[in-house]
C-alpha cells in the first residue's frame, strides 16, 4: 500500500469527542473529493466505532482512543484503537442487535451499521487489552 497521506489523533474516551472524531475525519477525508452520502458514510461509521469505545471499552472510566487514517490511492483507511476491556467473542458481538448493555439503551447495531456503509470492517479484540476496528471505504470521485 503506497501512502499518499495519514493522520494519527488521540482523544479522551468522553462522549464530546464522538463530534469531533466525525469532523476531523470528515475534513481529513476531502481530499479524496468524496461525495456528500460518502462523507455521511464515513462520518456515521466512525461514529459508531468511536461511541463503542466510549460506551464499551471503557464503561467505568475515561481512557484514551486513537483515531488514525491513511490515503492511499483512491481508498480511505480508518483505524480506531483503544486500551480498554476487550470484547469478549468477536463473532457474537457483530450480530445484529448483539448487545452488552441493556435492550432499551442500546441497539446493538454498532457494527452491522458500520459494515453497511464501509467497504470492509475489521475487528480485533483482546479481553483487558482493547479493540482494534479497521475499516475502508474506496471514494469515487465524479
Amino acid at each position: 500500500m503506497e501512502i499518499t497521506n495519514k493522520m494519527k489523533l488521540t482523544f479522551l474516551s468522553r462522549s464530546e469527542n464522538e463530534a469531533f472524531a466525525r469532523s476531523t475525519i470528515s475534513c481529513f477525508a476531502l481530499q479524496l473529493n468524496p461525495t456528500l452520502s460518502q462523507i455521511s458514510d464515513i462520518k456515521t461509521a466512525v461514529s459508531e466505532a468511536v461511541t463503542n469505545s466510549i460506551v464499551h471499552g471503557y464503561p467505568d472510566k475515561k481512557g484514551e482512543i486513537t483515531l488514525e487514517a491513511i490515503i492511499s490511492g483512491d481508498t480511505l483507511h480508518i483505524n480506531i484503537f483503544d486500551e480498554g476491556v476487550g470484547i469478549e467473542n468477536i463473532p457474537k458481538a457483530l450480530e445484529p442487535f448483539f448487545t452488552t448493555k441493556s435492550e432499551d439503551e442500546r441497539s446493538g447495531m454498532g457494527f452491522t451499521i458500520m459494515e453497511s456503509f464501509m467497504d470492509e470492517v475489521f475487528v480485533e479484540s483482546k479481553v483487558g487489552e482493547g479493540t482494534k476496528v479497521y475499516m475502508k471505504k474506496i471514494i469515487n470521485s465524479i
